[in-house]
């Protein structure tokens, strides 16, 4: 049973391998759309769930446990889950933010292509690989960075309002310390009314009294959601760490 079941799944895969690659020519993103899609999604981890399909193996000759660009991964969920020939998904694995405490989020391993598909079970090429992917990362489907204007430039619009201030989350990778061209979720979102293409000025407490807030750099946003956003670090005059303060712009 099992040995028929990998021999459809192998000659479904040879049928429908000719128009995935054809599918997978019209794909073109900018390097900034690359290194946005790679960036953690701003809806953390939320997604992790029970029922969330999964990467159960790969089509290889040998057992592996770690997976990169070009190789066949085995889905854990076929056309009774809804899988179609062709769909594209995030490849992501949920975390949390380290001992501050911060909450629950997610990283983006990369995405894949389905080139073969069954009632239980689907094939998946990996388009581009953002980090080593492992068995039982999540899937997300996969949708093209639309970036805001002048997201790769680096402008100053407005003074900085120190009414209510926000703070960096963490970096991309799970990093607490940033530079310039550097991806962050901060813990700003949609409920404050943030919206993509917003700037925002970075400071730091230095922890002397009687000393004001240092500026430290400048950052511009990507993607909201209601609680978080994703952005980018458009200059800094020393490291941007987890914990420094934001101050949009207006």
């Amino acid at each position: 049973m099992r040995r028929s079941h990998l021999v459809l799944v192998a000659l479904l895969f040879v049928a429908c391998a000719t128009t995935a690659a054809f599918a997978q020519a019209g794909d073109i993103l900018s390097p900034l759309q690359m290194a946005v899609a790679c960036a953690p999604p701003t809806a953390g981890g939320d997604n992790a769930t029970a029922t969330a399909l999964r990467i159960i193996g790969s089509q290889d000759a040998v057992p592996r446990s770690l997976f990169g660009d070009r190789d066949l991964l085995v889905i854990g969920g076929g056309t009774s889950a809804g899988v179609v020939l062709g769909q594209q998904f995030f490849v992501r694995r949920a975390i949390h933010f380290g001992a501050s405490q911060r909450g629950r989020g997610a990283k983006t391993l990369g995405w894949v292509r389905v080139v073969a598909v069954n009632e239980s079970t689907a094939i998946a090429t990996v388009d581009h690989a953002c980090g080593g992917m492992v068995k039982t990362d999540y899937l997300e489907p996969f949708v093209v960075p639309v970036l805001p204007a002048d997201a790769d430039r680096d402008e100053t619009p407005g003074a900085p309002d120190f009414t209510t201030l926000g703070h960096v989350v963490v970096g991309n990778e799970d990093r607490t310390t940033v530079g310039p061209g550097d991806f962050v979720l901060i813990d700003w979102g949609e409920n404050q009314g943030l919206t993509a293409g917003a700037r925002f000025a970075i400071y730091r407490d230095v922890g002397i009294g009687g000393l004001p807030l240092t500026s430290i750099g400048e950052g511009v946003v990507i993607a909201t959601a209601n609680a978080r956003a994703l952005t980018r670090i458009t200059s800094s005059r020393d490291a941007v760490y987890s914990g420094d303060y934001i101050a949009l712009r207006k």
